[in-house]
């Protein structure tokens, strides 16, 4: 079930491929398809929209021959065709963009590239881009791709995230925004699809970010200049305070610093630690789970407690510990696997099957014993 579940995710990102290219009845009969092989949410959302198309409907009232003969009426119509506004180059530029599987890709860097070398990347398409000087069909979501991509790999943390995890989102035909009721995430962007996303973005806009790589060259929009003037005003009200309202405002602040410091004075150190030390050099096991542990040279001497209490403490640590590192293996590999999934990449899914989850395997074997 789980192979036709993978074919069924195949076939949904062909029909999102098809419909970014106007192919409504090819991605109608891969979405079908996909619904036959595993049916799904995601692929019946799919379908509800593409059946909607406003062309839709024409589409099943005529017939290729009927549509043929039309196109061929426009054509005999147009008695002196018009010349395009934009060049051969331009629009093989933005064909380009659009065939771009990732935002490398995009830029046409590598994922080692330095920072300087993706901020010049995208200096370049972005002047090749500007749907100011770019007239060829396409230019503007080639445009917000490129100012997209910019915007993720110049980021490190969202570098980061972009190269562990890519992006994985549902696939709106009317480009429409996706999630706009949860936090404003906005739509989502495919490199192959143009569907612009400000997942990784937030405020910036392609324009906004264009402004800030070239000084405001083209003058459209002014939004960043307009919210730094805003920061810079709020900034300097903060700065007309008084002394006295900040010291008052300090003074929460100190006193949890002094409650901080004095009750540092009182705590003794732990019983036992579950690492070896120089300070917690003494092995012991745990009765029941025949967990090690470490205590103090004195712990025979000085320890009045219940032993048996503090095993229990000792495994019950031990094991919460294995919880979260096997939280964090189970995270990692379906990273992966979303990623492999985003991209349809059959190695790097296989990959991440075989991510192995120790910490995972070992808490199973506490659990059973």
């Amino acid at each position: 079930m789980d192979g036709n579940k993978d074919e069924a995710n195949r076939c949904i990102d062909i029909a999102i491929t098809a419909l970014t290219e106007g192919k409504i009845e090819k991605a109608e009969k891969f979405l079908n398809k996909a619904e036959k092989l595993y049916p799904s949410q995601r692929a019946k959302d799919f379908l509800a929209k593409v059946k909607s198309f406003p062309t839709q409907q024409g589409r099943k009232n005529s017939s290729p021959d009927a549509q043929g003969e039309g196109v061929r009426k426009r054509k005999l119509s147009d008695s002196k065709p018009s010349e395009p506004e934009y060049s051969n180059d331009q629009l093989e530029a933005v064909k380009k963009i659009k065939k771009c599987k990732d935002y490398y890709q995009v830029l046409g860097v590598t994922k080692e590239a330095t920072d300087s070398e993706i901020k010049k990347a995208y200096k370049k398409l972005a002047l090749q881009l500007h749907p100011d000087k770019n007239k060829a069909p396409g230019a503007v979501e080639a445009f917000k791709a490129v100012g997209n991509a910019a915007a993720v790999l110049t980021d490190v943390e969202k570098r980061k995230a972009y190269d562990l995890h890519g992006i994985n989102e549902p696939f709106n035909p009317h480009g429409g925004g996706g999630n706009t009721s949860t936090g404003g995430m906005g739509r989502t962007y495919y490199a192959n699809d143009f569907a612009y996303s400000r997942n990784f973005q937030g405020d910036v806009t392609a324009e906004e970010l264009f402004n800030m790589f070239f000084g405001g060259g083209i003058p459209q929009q002014n939004m960043y200049r307009q919210r730094r003037q805003r920061a810079e005003t709020q900034r300097g009200e903060r700065e007309n305070q008084s002394s006295s309202s900040a010291l008052i405002n300090l003074l929460p602040i100190l006193l949890l610093i002094g409650l901080s410091m004095m009750s540092s004075f009182f705590i003794s150190d732990p019983i036992y630690s579950l690492q070896q030390s120089h300070k917690y050099s003494v092995k012991r096991e745990t009765n029941a789970l025949k967990i090690a542990y470490y205590v103090k040279d004195n712990f025979y001497s000085e320890y009045q407690g219940s032993v048996g209490r503090l095993e229990a403490s000792v495994e019950e640590e031990f094991l919460n510990h294995l919880k979260h590192s096997c939280s964090r293996e189970r995270n990692y590999r379906d990273g992966i696997l979303s990623k492999a999934r985003a991209f349809g990449d059959r190695d790097l899914f296989r990959k991440a099957q075989s991510i192995n989850t120790p910490s995972c395997e070992n808490l199973q074997k506490y659990l059973n014993a």
